[in-house]
C-alpha cells in the first residue's frame, strides 16, 4: 500500500495492513483497535539505570468467566494482536474513548519503526472496571517517521 507523503498519520486501513489477526469492526478512519489479551499486576520492584533495567516480577490475573474485574490500580495490559511497524513510521497508542468514559487510561512508550511484537501498556483504573478478555480497549495510529535505523531493542519480537 503506498503512503501519501501529504499527511501527517495514515488511514486505519493502511494501519490494518501491519497489524494481525484483525477485523473488520477494529479499523476505524484513523487507526486500528487493539484488543485485550491478558492482564498483569506488576509484583516486585524494577529499575532502570544507565546501562540497562530489569523488569519487576509480574503476575497474571486470571479472568473470571471471561472478564476482569479491575479495581483501582496500576495494570500491565497486553493486546492479543501482533504489530509490524513499518519502515519510515512511528506507532502511537491511545485508549479508546469508552475507556476514558469509565475512567481509565492507557500509558504506552513509543513504537518506534521496525517493531514486530504483541505490546504491552500501562492500564490506569480510577474506579472499578469490567472488561471483557477480547474487548477493544486502546487504538494504535501510525504517522510517517524520518529515522536512523529500525528498532532492534530487547522488546522485539515480544510475546511471539
Amino acid at each position: 500500500m503506498a503512503s501519501n507523503r501529504n499527511h501527517m498519520f495514515e488511514s486505519g486501513q493502511f494501519v490494518a495492513g501491519h497489524v494481525e489477526p484483525i477485523e473488520d469492526v477494529q479499523i476505524q478512519p484513523n487507526g486500528v483497535d487493539l484488543t485485550l489479551c491478558c492482564v498483569f499486576v506488576q509484583t516486585g520492584g524494577g529499575s532502570i539505570e544507565k546501562g540497562g533495567k530489569k523488569i519487576g516480577d509480574r503476575e497474571e490475573i486470571e479472568p473470571q468467566d471471561g472478564h476482569y474485574i479491575l479495581q483501582p490500580g496500576g495494570y500491565i495490559v497486553r493486546y492479543f494482536e501482533t504489530v509490524n511497524i513499518p519502515e519510515d513510521h512511528v506507532g502511537f497508542i491511545y485508549p479508546r474513548s469508552s475507556l476514558l468514559r469509565n475512567s481509565c487510561m492507557v500509558n504506552t512508550a513509543v513504537w518506534d519503526s521496525g517493531y514486530r511484537g504483541k505490546g504491552e501498556s500501562f492500564l490506569q483504573v480510577y474506579k472499578e472496571i469490567d472488561i471483557e478478555r477480547g474487548a477493544r480497549i486502546a487504538q494504535i495510529v501510525f504517522a510517517r517517521a524520518e529515522n536512523t535505523g529500525l528498532y532492534a531493542g530487547g522488546y522485539q519480537g515480544e510475546n511471539l
